[in-house]
């Protein structure tokens, strides 16, 4: 990728990212533009299961997203570069037992490493790697800051799927002392875009373009008779839901959140509040016209 500038080194931030990168056909596009983030350090790239997704996929479905990891790094030539490491293969079974995985390691090495620069994680998918890693060392709290695409829309929520996923991970993140970013199913929909767009921007885009877009198109033909999910995919259109993460890590949109008392979830994943006097950050919405035109000049880059 040409190079026009360079972030000064005391802006950079360390970040781990936390995917189920083969739910979808989203995921994908937020890991590269990720990975073409100069502001960006990436410890590595957790896999994270997403077992509940049309009932398939029980205990394969980590290794699934962990294949797909590879299978990007690969085409960027970054294999050598960048971790992939795999996480839980399954929800919590309650509260207060975590799963060791290599992800849950690599969080809390990160966080209690003396190192000065920032971390953060961002977490595309379930929190249970997250939860695992805090209730094995608590203390990764006082230098984390998580960044999570998740829960229903503020003050009711409701059903949401990467909340779905695992409802005790998420109790156990929003119960703790993490400095957390919360973007809700709301906020992360405002991320819209056509695949005429994308055929536009991201295809001629050197092979990961070509493959960001035609894995996309394959996965909206593959489930257009489906019936889990009436109405999905739309046929035509996309929201490229993963990708708030990386804008608001590139400029934190101060305007665009309120602090509010952490809550905790209900069984039919509804807020409970009044539990928790600690705040959160929650996005009421993102700046999709900066974090879409970044993203597609870092690709249109590539070509340079």
């Amino acid at each position: 990728m040409q190079s026009y500038f360079e972030v000064p080194e005391s802006k950079k931030i360390r970040l781990i990212i936390n995917t189920d990168a083969k739910n979808e056909a989203d995921d994908q596009f937020a890991i590269v533009h990720a990975l073409l983030t100069k502001k960006f350090i990436i410890k590595g790239i957790i896999a994270a299961h997403f077992e509940r997704k049309y009932g398939e996929g029980k205990e394969k479905s980590m290794e699934k997203s962990y294949a797909e990891i590879v299978k990007i790094l690969s085409l960027m030539k970054m294999e050598k570069q960048i971790p992939a490491l795999k996480g839980a293969t399954r929800p919590l079974v309650d509260e207060k037992s975590p799963q060791m995985s290599e992800g849950a390691e690599l969080i809390i090495k990160e966080a209690l490493a003396d190192d000065p620069r920032p971390l953060y994680a961002g977490f595309m998918g379930t929190l249970t790697d997250l939860a695992s890693a805090y209730l094995l060392a608590p203390r990764i709290a006082e230098k984390l800051n998580v960044v999570w695409i998740g829960g229903g829309e503020w003050p009711k929520g409701g059903w949401e799927f990467n909340l779905n996923g695992d409802v005790d991970a998420a109790n156990v993140v929003f119960r703790s002392n993490l400095n957390l970013w919360q973007i809700p199913m709301n906020v992360y929909r405002m991320m819209r875009v056509t695949l005429t767009e994308l055929a536009c921007k991201v295809r001629p885009c050197a092979e990961i373009g070509k493959y960001l877009f035609q894995q996309m198109v394959d996965y909206n033909n593959g489930y257009a008779d489906s019936t889990a999910y009436p109405g999905f995919p739309m046929g035509e259109s996309w929201v490229l839901g993963d990708s708030p993460i990386i804008g608001a890590l590139i400029e934190d949109h101060h305007h665009d959140y309120d602090l509010r008392p952490a809550p905790t979830f209900a069984r039919d994943m509804s807020y409970a509040h009044g539990q928790n006097s600690r705040n959160i950050r929650v996005y009421k919405n993102i700046d999709a016209r900066m974090t879409l035109e970044d993203f597609y000049c870092k690709l249109a880059l590539l070509k340079q």
